[in-house]
């Protein structure tokens, strides 16, 4: 497809909203449309990079080939609205391969795909092997990384507060800013109980006092 064809579509959208931004790219993925064109301007124009990418990956039906096409085109993502997306495009990946890609994306110079290396474990947190992502987490000075790494540890005490927090208590490399704002994630959490909270809220003093 042109330019010109796929912004006449764009210029058709009643309200240029996310759903009907997602039916434009399923009809493209169905008619196996290629949108390589929309590549150089996807940094700027934000409706270019999400149809970029879902078009993109939906069109590639392998897990590793659709992790491959996102490092390919990891100078794309330059917005954590462009990260968190993702997930939505490259289905389910298994847990232990999501685990040794993302071993390499939390190291990554590029700073949101660090963030990819946590936001792709936020849909399967509720996993055995949960944990182990402890083993991820590095201090960042990148504000989007951090609230990510957050976010994350949020959503694993969501599934598991006791083994969440006796990590957190024991295990004081992290900054209090990732841990502080781990904190209030998990206490504006509906999935925790005020148990939790309370003792999670007792722990962030100490580690505050402590820092």
């Amino acid at each position: 497809m042109t330019k010109d064809e796929i912004n006449n579509d764009l210029l058709n959208l009643s309200t240029g909203k996310t759903k009907e931004l997602d039916q434009l790219a399923k009809k493209y993925i169905s008619k196996n449309a290629d949108v390589s064109c929309l590549r150089d301007e996807a940094l700027e124009i934000a409706s270019y990079n999400r149809l970029f990418f879902q078009v993109n990956l939906g069109k590639i039906k392998g897990y590793e080939e659709r992790l491959a096409f996102i490092e390919e085109n990891s100078d794309l993502l330059n917005d954590w609205w462009h990260v968190d997306q993702l997930n939505q495009f490259i289905g389910k990946v298994p847990f232990e391969y999501a685990y040794k890609k993302s071993y390499h994306y939390v190291k990554s110079k590029e700073p949101f795909m660090r963030r990819f290396g946590y936001v792709i474990f936020m849909n399967s947190c509720n996993h055995e092997k949960t944990m182990t992502l402890t083993k991820l987490f590095h201090n960042d000075d990148e504000y989007y990384v951090v609230m990510a790494e957050a976010w994350l540890i949020a959503s694993m005490a969501a599934f598991y507060p006791k083994e969440v927090y006796e990590w957190m208590k024991n295990d004081k490399n992290l900054t209090y800013d990732i841990i502080g704002k781990a904190i209030q994630k998990i206490s504006d959490s509906y999935r925790i109980s005020d148990e939790y909270k309370k003792l999670f809220k007792e722990l962030r003093k100490k580690y505050k006092n402590e820092k």
